[in-house]
């Protein structure tokens, strides 16, 4: 039996859609939202009926067609912390994404997955959100009692590479240890242990390597004096944080290929700092390698950005004794929908329940006893 698959999946000025047949890519777009098409709006949720007539109108103008899709999925984030694996989209998660503090474009994934399937029939899902969390307790702490670390990874990416590269070497993901790379406009690095993403550094909330537009981890004593200078408001570090920061900061530019261009041009600072994001992503390698307690199958290299040469090749000479290295380069978000979808579809993989109860339900849970 074949079955037909809608993906879709919500960026901040994109709207990716891909339908297949199988694994086969029947069609693929995405689909560019302007600035002035999007500043209408007052909110992320606000933009939901735009978006979902541009899907709509963006597969007829394909010549294409919703009719006998058997399941729609999406990329659905600002859910709560849960699992990696698939999910239905219920009720529940649409009231969960709702009612996130977090506002990102990717909430609107589960409301258009569920407006569509609701339209056209067809099974609604989604998997590996990016609030996945399947971190281990002792990666937790830090030396705060008020601060956590948390998973937000490029999960479903990640997922994926570890499926396709178990499968490559003739193994389930249950029985192998990987250290994954995501290497993009983001940055994570993460220990996948059996299958779950036990720690990971968090490309949101500054840890890990410098990134295109991110920061990553800095010392925090320095970090704390600028944001006490007196010349940054709340709103303006955060953005230095998450989008003017690392190359855009460093170098002017968030391009990988402008940067490149600096380094080929003879600008030894640019190559400094390119140095210096490829030394990072060894680092956290390494630091994962320890979590794994060194055993490690593979090193998976994913994104955009694992398309340079020299960025593997420095790596593979950094880090290339922990493990072998794999490389996937490219984002394949829209395949990893849907290969999850027919995963679904077919019973190879059992649809979760998402109940909204959080992973992680905090240490209190832990019996402490003071020592006299």
């Amino acid at each position: 039996m074949s079955y037909k698959i809608f993906a879709l999946n919500p960026g901040s000025t994109s709207t990716k859609v891909a339908l297949f047949e199988d694994r086969h890519c029947v069609f693929k777009t995405t689909i560019e939202h302007s600035h002035e098409d999007l500043a209408q709006f007052p909110s992320v949720p606000d933009q939901f009926s735009y978006r979902l007539e541009a899907i709509i109108k963006a597969v007829e103008d394909a010549g294409q067609t919703f009719e006998n899709v058997d399941c729609f999925v999406g990329r659905c984030g600002s859910t709560k912390p849960c699992e990696g694996g698939i999910y239905r989209v219920t009720e529940k998660v649409l009231d969960d994404v709702a009612h996130h503090p977090i506002v990102h474009p990717a909430m609107l994934g589960g409301r258009l997955t569920d407006a569509l399937a609701n339209r056209y029939g067809g099974e609604k899902l989604f998997l590996n959100p990016p609030d996945t969390d399947e971190f281990q307790d002792i990666a937790r702490i830090t030396g705060f009692s008020d601060v956590l670390r948390t998973s937000n990874v490029h999960m479903l990416n990640q997922k994926e590479t570890v499926i396709v590269a178990a499968k490559e070497m003739g193994r389930r993901p249950e029985d192998c240890n990987f250290i994954v790379a995501h290497i993009g406009g983001g940055v994570s690095v993460t220990a996948h242990q059996h299958g779950r993403a036990i720690d990971s550094t968090n490309n949101v909330a500054g840890e890990g390597p410098l990134t295109p537009t991110r920061s990553g981890a800095m010392p925090l004593l320095y970090f704390m004096d600028l944001c006490y200078s007196g010349k940054y408001t709340r709103d303006e570090m955060y953005k230095r944080l998450t989008k003017t920061g690392g190359f855009t900061d460093l170098l002017g530019t968030n391009d990988i290929r402008e940067v490149k261009q600096m380094i080929k041009a003879g600008d030894e600072y640019a190559k400094v700092v390119y140095d210096a994001f490829i030394y990072q992503i060894g680092k956290a390698i390494g630091s994962m390698a320890s979590v794994l307690h060194g055993n490690v199958d593979a090193i998976l290299l994913g994104g955009g950005i694992v398309y340079d040469e020299d960025l593997v090749k420095q790596l593979k000479e950094m880090c290339g004794y922990i493990a072998p290295i794999r490389c996937y380069p490219g984002e394949f978000e829209m395949e990893a929908l849907a290969f999850g979808a027919l995963r679904a579809l077919t019973g190879a993989e059992k649809i979760k329940e998402y109940t909204g109860e959080p992973t992680f339900k905090g240490f209190d849970t832990y019996q402490r006893v003071k020592m006299v």
